[in-house]
């Protein structure tokens, strides 16, 4: 029988979709789009163009989940989540592990309480569910990421 779901341990936030996934120029690299339908000056760096276009690119992605009824955090909304978390975790003597590369959000990451913490520690707890070498490639080491985001198949051929 297939499994129907697999643990997972972790949020996926809306700046993961709109800061990441739709702002990365390896990605979607949708920020230039943005920018241009909201008429900002993109021909310096310095009018924050990025910065304008990114935050209503999350706004959108809110929205959008909003409107639909399914539930997405806000990156504040996370990190107060896992301050409440660790705390609670504390209380009942269990330690808390993190990456802080994870948990800082990959926007207005210094407005996160997460920004000056340098006690996490990133720990890999074993037996778990991970990526795995093809298995009839016996010297291939197991990929340590994902890999890369395949470019969106609406946008080929608009960039």
């Amino acid at each position: 029988m297939p499994y129907r779901s697999t643990p997972f341990n972790g949020f996926y936030m809306a700046t993961e979709i709109g800061a990441r996934n739709f702002s990365d120029v390896g990605r979607y690299n949708l920020l230039p789009v943005v920018a241009a339908k909201m008429g900002l000056d993109t021909s310096t760096t310095a009018t924050l163009w990025k910065d304008r276009a990114m935050v209503e690119l999350n706004t959108a992605v809110l929205h959008s989940f909003n409107k639909r009824g399914v539930r997405v955090l806000d990156h504040h909304a996370a990190c107060d989540y896992f301050l409440q978390f660790e705390r609670q975790e504390k209380a009942l003597g269990r330690e808390v592990y993190g990456d802080w590369s994870w948990l800082v959000p990959p926007m207005s990451g210094s407005a996160s309480p997460l920004w000056f913490r340098n006690d996490l520690r990133n720990v890999v707890m074993k037996p778990m569910y991970g990526y795995q070498a093809h298995a009839w490639k016996a010297d291939e080491p197991p990929p340590s990421h994902e890999g890369p985001i395949p470019p969106c198949p609406h946008l080929r051929g608009r960039r």
